[in-house]
């Protein structure tokens, strides 16, 4: 019976305690629904500053999301006061915590600073095509620890945010324009300014080649088997890759045409028999 009794006054006591925690509880939920609502409304509005303003999107999404997990932290700690619990020593709980899994995760954290380190000193931005450790493509999106890029075969390439703000990065899209220097080989037979003002005819002919720099066809080499020349324009990055691969096909048909030979690696090889049976002619 005495135990009936304890659990009654117990069940009392906290009975009592929730309906005086109730009022504090209700207030709580409502700030929690409140508050985030007034988070994903300020989220917006600094997002659409940040399009007005022309920034750079991935700086833009760092951004709302470092204010985003930042406000949700302030506002889960302004519940927890509401509540009566003593934020002192959560905040302090919350630190100990953040200590411990920045200590376990000291790649990830790696990978954080690099993104940073990315987003602030903007060696690439998205839609640039760079390469990095071999791996080369479109830059697709750049997050806190992650960049994607899109290869040449439309493959997903991840690479750690850490890894790339420490490794040589060439990016092809940091410039308007860039320069070809293309080797194509004639015999040593054929005359060498005319297949120049062959090629030269070609480059001046198309319209998206510059002037300015102007374009060259000069002797690179009097290679084994060849003489080579090297093609050498400018162009717009959007255009570049078409002017590239229709000089190469138009050089060759217009030099064969104009009686150039483009020859193929080839070695004379000649056999002597020095054995003492053989005709003194055949020595």
């Amino acid at each position: 019976m005495e135990e009936i009794d304890d659990i009654k006054t117990i069940t009392e006591e906290y009975f009592d305690r929730f309906i005086l925690l109730l009022p504090d509880l209700i207030g709580a939920l409502l700030w929690l629904v409140v508050g985030w609502w007034i988070i994903k409304l300020l989220i917006k509005y600094m997002k659409r500053f940040f399009d007005k303003k022309g920034h750079d999107p991935a700086l833009t999404k760092f951004l709302l999301n470092l204010a985003n997990g930042a406000l949700l932290v302030l506002l889960l700690i302004s519940v927890i006061g509401m509540l009566g619990i003593q934020t002192t020593s959560f905040i302090a709980v919350l630190g100990a915590a953040g200590l411990a899994i920045g200590l376990a995760l000291q790649g990830s954290l790696s990978n954080f600073a690099g993104g940073v380190l990315i987003i602030l000193l903007k060696p690439f931005k998205l839609g640039d095509w760079i390469e990095v450790n071999g791996i080369s493509g479109s830059v697709k999106d750049i997050s806190m620890f992650y960049t994607k890029l899109n290869t040449f075969g439309n493959q997903l390439a991840i690479i750690p945010n850490g890894e790339l703000s420490n490794e040589n990065i060439i990016n092809y899209s940091g410039e308007e324009t860039r320069r070809d220097a293309i080797t194509i080989g004639i015999s040593y037979e054929s005359n060498i300014k005319v297949a120049k003002d062959v090629i030269m005819d070609l480059l001046k002919e198309q319209e998206d080649i510059l002037t300015d720099p102007a374009p060259a066809v000069v002797v690179k080499e009097l290679a084994d088997s060849s003489v080579n020349l090297s093609v050498r324009f400018w162009a717009r990055n959007e255009v570049f890759w078409d002017r590239h691969w229709y000089t190469i096909e138009e050089s060759k048909t217009r030099l064969e045409a104009a009686g150039i030979t483009i020859p193929f690696p080839q070695r004379d090889v000649h056999f002597f028999n020095h054995s003492k049976e053989a005709p003194a002619e055949n020595k």
